[in-house]
């Protein structure tokens, strides 16, 4: 009985390994797929732009250029070929890869026949010897069959050369064995551009915002022509090869236990116009804690500052985040299950800007020379509370934990309670319009008693009809009875780095 029970337990345990192998196989088939389809789509779009292109150009040579417009409009359509094109060629890598494990077919794109190189670029002839025996009978009777060149333009200071690579090929005479060595590493598929060529493209682009139509304008002035197709597809390629690297850099950073976010603008090239664009920064520094963990900066680009795109920054992460009030990032602080939410630490230099900006005197004698400066004393002496927390915080910066636990207690919490309880003196004496309401006065937490939807409903009614004023305020009195005393809030001290 016992060994009929432990037969039946092997084939259960056998049919789940075999169908969790089949459902591991059919998910890769259809991630192999996906990817397939969107390397055909992607394809698609960047013929599509190159059409454009190529139609915008007939036509401006046709009717002549009566004025820049025309010219302004094909950059604008280079400038969009160029990125459909490199992303293009980063989903056919992507597909190819998820190809070599499934049955689906690979991707490979129709491109033109490369253009050989000109004949006065100075050429490097790289040989890479074959064996001198055959290695089946050690026999030194060999027949060279030929040679595999590969021609890879290579850039070095001031001048450019072309590396011929150049495998031979030997058969033995006695066995008849084929000898050929291997092809040596290269940053791209085909090999055509070298390392050093390929970083300076790249950092070109990137760096200091040159486009690749430029770059194909400064080669072919250079005496080598290169099409702006062939540049957008080796700018993928690198893009795609640099990715394990940006991966293992994106887990150094966001696997931190306290993570600086923030957000900038940077203008951003659009059709007829300059639109703003964001940049998101994501900041790991744990010396200020005395950690070990070298510091680091992650940046993404976006087209707009919608809150989906920081929630699926930081999706995955738990820990503190140090970000402003910014709405996008609310559903990182929400439970999610069973997982614990982020915690969010109000940054205090977004808090201070908003109130050092009616206290400046320097910045507004600069805008305004000659008239005298409008400085707000309730500003001035927010600010220089807050100053004094900096001061502390200062002090403190590169210790342990427990050592800026205890300075914290003693020095900067008494600082901090009589911050907030002048805020909140002060701000019951301000106009719902004044500046230093609208500026850092705003930021306090409310204690308001919690009110069901049913009275929070009557209590806004009764704003617009005074006649049921008098039911609303005794249903909320009434409600309020039977809640607890509020337990006074603090501000939380959140400022971890210098300011």
């Amino acid at each position: 009985m016992l060994r009929k029970q432990l037969v039946d337990a092997q084939d259960m345990a056998a049919s789940a390994v075999q169908t969790a192998l089949e459902t591991s196989a059919r998910l890769q088939h259809a991630l192999a797929e996906e990817a397939r389809v969107k390397a055909i789509n992607s394809d698609l779009v960047a013929r599509n732009a190159l059409l454009e292109l190529q139609v915008e150009k007939m036509r401006r040579a046709a009717h002549g250029t009566s004025s820049e417009r025309s010219k302004r409009l094909i950059d604008q359509l280079e400038l969009a070929y160029e990125e459909l094109e490199a992303s293009t060629t980063e989903d056919e890598i992507a597909a190819q890869a998820a190809a070599k494990t499934t049955t689906i077919e690979s991707c490979e794109r129709k491109r033109a026949r490369r253009r050989a190189f000109p004949d006065d670029v100075p050429t490097e002839r790289v040989v890479i010897a074959s064996a001198k025996s055959c290695s089946c009978y050690g026999s030194d009777r060999l027949t060279k069959l030929g040679e595999t060149v590969t021609r890879t333009l290579e850039k070095i200071p001031a001048r450019h050369k072309v590396i011929e690579t150049v495998r031979e090929r030997f058969s033995c005479r006695d066995c008849e064995t084929i000898m050929h060595p291997p092809a040596p590493f290269y940053v791209t598929p085909r090999g055509m551009f070298g390392a050093h060529f390929l970083a300076s493209l790249v950092f070109e682009k990137y760096g200091m915002q040159n486009l690749l139509n430029r770059h194909r304008n400064r080669y072919a002035q250079e005496g080598i022509t290169l099409s702006l197709s062939t540049l957008a597809d080796n700018v993928g390629a690198v893009v795609s090869a640099n990715r394990p690297l940006c991966m293992l850099f994106e887990g150094h950073v966001l696997g931190a236990g306290r993570l600086y976010a923030d957000d900038t603008t940077v203008p951003r090239l659009a059709k007829n116009k300059t639109d703003i664009a964001r940049m998101w920064s994501y900041v790991r520094d744990d010396t200020p804690f005395a950690g070990r963990a070298p510091p680091a900066a992650l940046f993404y680009y976006s087209r707009d500052r919608k809150g989906e795109l920081a929630q699926a920054h930081l999706a995955n992460r738990r820990g503190i985040l140090h970000a402003d009030n910014f709405a996008g990032y609310n559903a990182l602080f929400k439970p999610a299950g069973s997982e614990a939410p982020s915690i969010h630490a109000s940054c205090w230099a977004h808090g201070r800007r908003s109130l050092f900006e009616l206290a400046d005197i320097a910045t507004q004698m600069k805008r305004k020379p000659g008239k005298t400066p409008l400085v707000s004393p309730l500003a001035a002496e927010a600010v220089r509370s807050i100053d004094l927390i900096f001061a502390v915080e200062r002090a403190i910066n590169g210790k342990t934990a427990n050592e800026r636990l205890a300075v914290r207690k003693d020095v900067a919490a008494p600082l901090v309670k009589e911050l907030e309880l002048w805020l909140r003196k002060t701000r019951s004496t301000l106009s719902r319009h004044d500046a230093e309401r609208l500026g850092g006065f705003y930021r306090l937490p409310r204690r308001r008693p919690y009110l069901p939807h049913q009275q929070r409903r009557r209590t806004r009614a009764a704003r617009y009809r005074p006649w049921k004023k008098g039911l609303a305020h005794r249903c909320a009195l009434l409600h309020r009875r039977h809640l607890p005393e509020p337990a006074p809030r603090t501000v939380a001290l959140a400022l971890e780095t210098d300011p």
